[in-house]
Formats: structure tokens, sequence, C-alpha cells
């Protein structure tokens, strides 16, 4: 099959897909209330007792095809699910094989504890993050070209600045935190938002079945990721920004597609690949250096009893410097759950095991 061209990875967009935190550049998120459609229909338990949801897996469109992997340990199972942090209603429910997983799972570990991802002072605390503190304005740092074009931006996209202060307001921020407004406006325009992320759906489910829930590290440290960065790496980043407003759609949704599609080799090939030449120092501060600190934690799940399903970013899970690797090289039994590849399995596919049983209740 002929594959469409790679499309080109944006700082920005680069840093929302591996950042949660980065959606609340869209100002404060609001309570996840989403309409039971949006959530995976519940899994029967083999004592039977829960009611089946009125509309079944059949008479729905496909599900997204999930990236997720099983890492056998000595007493339980620790599973990887890779998300994406921006989504869509046409993006639910997920598939059979997230449902029997988050049923049957015993905590469920976010890249943020549910009760940060949930908060009504996140977006604040990105908008005081992205203050200017030296009494200058943005666009005494921009180039002329690049102010005249977040101003024409700012002026079409007015209403949908409200809720963060109106156009004006961009000016007492720092170019990181407007590219990321930028580029959430834009995902938000195509429908995309970060309240319908895979993250923050599943979080809300695990709280509401009273599953415990934790997080790998805090909207703080992803917060000083995001402030971090250089002045002209952020000028460099908020031009993109812009210059991707005016381009349309197609790279955001060819990225989307991937996901979608549960192609590992091609969400590594075309995005993996191109961020790590494009931008090495971001890569590796978003990415290979978040995937080591997490491991030891990892590892620590795997010597505990039960299922633990972790949800990050799809990013960390793929390609060479990906979590996925990284334990299989340490000798874990690494294995992918994807009923729906089984029909088109080659050797080309990771093996697919036999369909999980979810626990009953107890």
């Amino acid at each position: 099959m002929r594959r469409p061209a790679p499309f080109r990875v944006l700082r920005a967009c680069a840093l929302l897909i591996c950042l949660f935190a980065g959606g609340a550049s869209q100002a404060e998120l609001p309570p996840l209330e989403a309409p039971a459609t949006l959530l995976s229909p519940v899994v029967v338990p083999a004592d039977g007792l829960q009611t089946p949801p009125a509309i079944g897996y059949g008479a729905l469109p496909p599900a997204p095809v999930p990236l997720l992997w099983r890492i056998s340990g000595e007493q339980g199972a620790l599973y990887l699910l890779g998300s994406f942090h921006f989504l869509t209603p046409a993006d639910y429910p997920l598939s059979e094989d997230v449902a029997r997983v988050v049923s049957g799972a015993g905590e469920v570990v976010f890249e943020l504890a549910p009760e940060e991802l949930h908060s009504p002072t996140l977006g604040l605390q990105m908008m005081q993050a992205g203050l200017r503190n030296d009494g200058s304005t943005l666009d005494d740092e921009l180039p002329a070209q690049t102010a005249t074009r977040l101003r024409a931006w700012s002026d079409a996209n007015a209403a949908s600045l409200q809720a963060a202060g109106g156009a004006s307001s961009l000016q007492l921020f720092e170019p990181w935190f407007v590219s990321l407004l930028v580029t959430t406006t834009e995902l938000g325009r195509f429908g995309l938002e970060a309240k319908l992320g895979m993250d923050a759906q599943l979080a809300r489910q695990a709280q509401a079945a009273g599953t415990p829930t934790a997080g790998l590290e805090s909207s703080q440290q992803q917060i000083d990721l995001l402030d971090g960065m250089g002045r002209l790496e952020q000028t460099q980043m908020l031009q993109e920004a812009l210059e991707q407003a005016g381009a349309g759609p197609e790279s955001i949704q060819a990225l989307h597609d991937t996901w979608r599609a549960g192609d590992a080799d091609a969400l590594w090939q075309e995005m993996g690949v191109d961020m790590q030449a494009r931008f090495p120092a971001l890569y590796a501060r978003i990415n290979t250096e978040r995937n080591d600190a997490w491991l030891p934690k990892l590892e620590q799940m795997l010597q505990q009893p039960g299922d633990i399903l972790v949800v990050v970013g799809a990013l960390h899970l793929v390609g060479p410097d990906g979590v996925v690797e990284k334990l299989a090289a340490k000798g874990y039994t690494v294995e992918r759950v994807c009923s729906a590849c089984a029909p088109a399995a080659d050797a080309t596919l990771p093996t697919v095991p036999a369909p999980l049983q979810a626990e009953p209740d107890a």
C-alpha cells in the first residue's frame, strides 16, 4: 500500500502531542463531563451482573486501532496505551481491546494524575508561567513580519481568544505560550480538543469506576519543560505555528489518521524521525529524557500484583527511544494487543495474543 508523503512536524504540535499540560493553553479546561457516547461501552464481566450497553460495537463506526502493548510481570501485567491528547467525538467509543484492559486494570496511570489533569487551575498555571515579567511586549522581540502575521491571525480569531483575555492580551505572554495558543485554536477549528483526548476521557472513566489512578510526573514538571525553552526557539516555534495556521489542516489530519490506524512504524518514521532530525534538543527533552525517567517507575509496577494500565502520548511508546523497546531490551516479554491487526497479520506485525478476559467485579 502506498503511504502518503511524510508530514512536517511543528514544534508546537510536537509539544502538544507529548505534553498534556500544553492543552491548558486553551485557558481553563472545563470539568470533564463528556456524554456517555464518548466512553468505551462497558465490558460485561463473567458473572454477567452488569447491564450490556444499548448499542453494541457492531453498530458503531470502526474504533481507532489501539497502540497497546502488554508487558508481562512476575505477578501481573503492565499495559502501555498510546494516547492522542487531542481528539474528536468521532474517535469514540474506543476499541474493545482498550475496554477490556480498562475493565480489568487495578490501577490506571497517566502522564499527569487526574487531580492535576482535571484541575480548573491548570490553565491558570500555564498562563502565569507564560506571562512576560520584564515590562516588554511580545512584539518587542518578534520580527516585524511575524508580528504582522500574528496580528492578522488574532484579528481573525478574536472570538476564540476571549477566554484567554482577548487578542490584545497576547502581548503579555512569551512566544512559547502564544504558539501553543495558536496551535490549540487551530486544532479546535478542526474538531480536535484537549477535553476529548484519550487521557482525559480514560481518567474520567477510571475515577467514575473508583479505579485507583496516579501520574508519572507533575504538571509543574511539564510546564517547566515549556517555559525552559530558549527565546530563539520560542520565536521560531511561533512562526511555524502561524505558518501552519495559514496552510490548512492537512498535516494535522495526517497525524491524527496515522494514530487512528494504529500504525506504530508510520508514527515513528513520519513524526519521531522528523522531530529527532529537525529539533534534536527538543526531542531529547520531551521524549527521550522523560522516557528514561519513567522506566524505573514502570519496572516497579511490573513487580506489583494485578494488571496496571499506563496511558501516555503515543510517541513515548514507538521507535528505538520508546519505552516499549526499552523494556524489551531489558528482557521483559512484550506483546502487541491488537485484535484489529489479526486479519492482516504478517511478518511485519507484532504477535497478537488471545483476547483478554475482563475480571469479574469483586
